[in-house]
């Protein structure tokens, strides 16, 4: 058992055709994962990459049983192609896009609140299920099957905690990149959940930022007490000066709301055992399992 996705997981991609798409369905593919079938206007009756092009995510999602899909579309046109996988009720919806409008993503959360889709991104690395699938950009070569979940706004230090728990021989169950817009799908709380029902998963790393409230968030459900396995944290910036963006538009922090020190003492707090460094997070997940 795995979250978010597993080997049956019939993804679709949103602008397979596109240089973009083209290179992340192929690396998938490749990688062992069950892409079924490509979307782009005016493409449908064609094939790409091997697979059958439809016009529509319906179109889609009906011929080939997709219950996923991969948004790989320019930013103007994210909201809309989110939009359209959530009409077509796909379970879901990665979005790896960058610099989606925030005006656009407002209307995107209002279309999403109480459909029975799940939003990972934009602005993400995706869904990597070692072994298993691959949905978005996480790269697989350090990758390996196991039993730590990871929750990421860092795409680099994700890629680095991967290597880490890997050689540490703990491998990964699941890694989810929540993305790094102020305005985005899934987030901390709701993978702390899944991790939590999760069998295979025995621990979680939390990879966090300044700026926003997520690790708050994780925090207030971690304090409850009623996760029961160990998190390790590590929230990055803290020499970062308030009100300057630091990187994409999520890190920021104003005076002191959402500044990395206030976040750690807030997790540290809740239980979490948070590193100053990413060295540190590793083993101090590990003691932890005992491992």
């Amino acid at each position: 058992m795995t979250i978010l996705a597993d080997s049956k997981t019939r993804v679709i991609v949103q602008g397979m055709t596109g240089r973009a798409g083209t290179f992340y369905s192929d690396a998938a593919i490749r990688y062992g994962s069950k892409y079924v079938a490509g979307v782009r206007p005016g493409k449908g009756g064609r094939h790409h990459l091997g697979l059958p092009m439809f016009n529509s995510v319906s179109e889609a999602a009906e011929a080939a049983n997709a219950d996923a899909s991969l948004v790989v579309v320019p930013a103007y046109q994210a909201a809309s192609a989110i939009i359209e996988s959530i009409e077509a009720e796909i379970g879901l919806i990665v979005c790896i896009t960058e610099r989606v409008p925030i005006h656009d993503m407002v209307r995107v959360k209002h279309v999403l609140d109480g459909s029975r889709s799940e939003l990972v991104g934009p602005n993400s690395q995706g869904v990597l299920v070692p072994g298993q699938c691959k949905i978005g950009v996480v790269p697989t070569s350090a990758a390996q099957p196991g039993k730590v979940g990871i929750i990421s706004r860092s795409a680099s230090l994700t890629s680095e905690i991967v290597a880490q728990t890997s050689m540490a021989g703990l491998g990964q169950s699941a890694i989810v990149g929540i993305g790094g817009d102020p305005i985005h799908g899934i987030g901390f709380r709701r993978c702390l959940e899944l991790f939590r029902e999760d069998p295979d998963t025995e621990g979680v790393i939390l990879i966090g930022e300044i700026g926003g409230l997520e690790e708050e968030e994780a925090a207030e459900y971690i304090a409850d007490g009623q996760f029961g396995k160990p998190v390790a944290a590590l929230i990055v910036g803290r020499h970062a000066p308030d009100e300057r963006r630091m990187g994409h538009a999520g890190t920021l922090s104003v005076l002191e709301g959402g500044s990395a020190r206030a976040k750690c003492e807030i997790l540290e707090d809740a239980g979490a055992l948070v590193a100053r460094h990413a060295d540190d997070v590793v083993p101090r997940l590990r003691g932890a399992l005992g491992a």
